[in-house]
């Protein structure tokens, strides 16, 4: 339905910009490195997988965006390049953020879109679960760590959380975060996304509170998709969940985006003029649109980034400069 398929309409270029997206060597990851890609930005792919992610650029390099024709792409194309990002490794995401603070000159968008879905419980090396660190608690550091350098950056700079109207049906568990008591699959998927959308909220709250200026911050759903984050939904939702998955994209494939559809709202909220002034809300299909109301409350916000300071053995100091400068140290 053309109506549930709005596309970024925006004709900014990122001459002189440099971007960090997370988990792009696939999906709406790789497609929206491949539109700022042709923008003329320096787009910098935080990924786990190398030969995934090598793959990755010379396919961007190769094909360009529908939007644009191949020798236009390829005159006003930016740079290519890749980090490597282990998100269920605070060490690797501590060694990734110091990668980029020593090598990058700036950094003006940061993509929060690597995630996972609908696996079987298991705790990372730092006895997280791993979908909570995956989808929330590793960008949240990596945030965290790059922020000094985004202020050094601004303004212009914007960083971009990726949800999933999966988290109407989630909350966030204060007394058992890594849901040892009660975990299943798609609970802990929808509490990740929850998640990101509150860590928004409160992320724009303090750097408002601050009075950091020039630095937005988004969340939004990018729609329904094929791509790899279903592959595990045979093993851990219903025997036969992956092949019911493709059975209705074939039956209602009017229903479903395509990865390069998926990727315009993450387009819009980071290069539309706009959303230049916005921060902290919640965009789905390149527009503004209503999460749900527990996640409008202040306290819900503030408990979720208390708990992850502690997890991540940080005190949730109110000064946010003087956090910041904490969570510096850490590396």
């Amino acid at each position: 339905m053309w109506f549930l398929k709005k596309l970024c309409t925006s004709n900014a270029r990122l001459e002189g910009k440099t971007v960090v997206i997370t988990g792009a060597s696939s999906g709406i990851g790789k497609e929206t490195a491949r539109d700022f890609y042709g923008r003329g930005a320096r787009v910098i792919l935080a990924c786990i997988n190398m030969e995934e992610a090598n793959e990755a650029v010379k396919d961007i390099k190769s094909n360009p965006p529908f939007r644009i024709k191949k020798d236009e792409y390829q005159n006003g194309a930016g740079e290519l390049a890749i980090y490597f990002l282990n998100l269920c490794s605070l060490k690797s995401v501590k060694d990734c953020a110091k990668n980029l603070l020593m090598k990058e000159a700036a950094i003006h968008i940061l993509v929060n879109n690597a995630g996972v879905v609908a696996i079987s419980y298991e705790k990372t090396e730092d006895g997280i679960e791993t979908t909570f660190q995956t989808n929330h608690l590793g960008h949240f550091l990596l945030t965290l760590l790059l922020l000094p350098k985004m202020q050094s950056s601004s303004p212009g700079c914007r960083i971009v959380n990726i949800s999933s109207i999966g988290h109407i049906f989630g909350d966030i568990d204060f007394d058992d975060i890594n849901l040892e008591k009660s975990y299943r699959p798609l609970k802990s998927y929808f509490q990740s996304k929850l998640a990101n959308i509150l860590f928004t909220r409160e992320l724009a709250r303090r750097l408002n509170k601050a009075n950091v200026h020039g630095i937005n911050v988004y969340s939004l759903h990018p729609g329904v998709m094929p791509t790899k984050v279903t592959r595990h939904a045979s093993s851990t939702i219903f025997p036969g969940g992956s092949y019911a998955y493709k059975f209705v994209l074939w039956v209602l494939p009017w229903a479903f985006k395509t990865v390069e559809e998926g990727a315009q709202t993450t387009i819009y909220c980071s290069v539309d003029e706009k959303t230049a002034n916005d921060t902290g809300l919640y965009y789905s299909d390149c527009n503004i649109v209503n999460p749900r109301r527990k996640v409008t409350n202040d306290e819900y916000a503030k408990n979720l980034w208390d708990v992850s300071c502690k997890l991540l053995n940080l005190e949730p100091e109110e000064n946010f400069t003087k956090f910041l400068q904490t969570v510096s140290r850490q590396i």
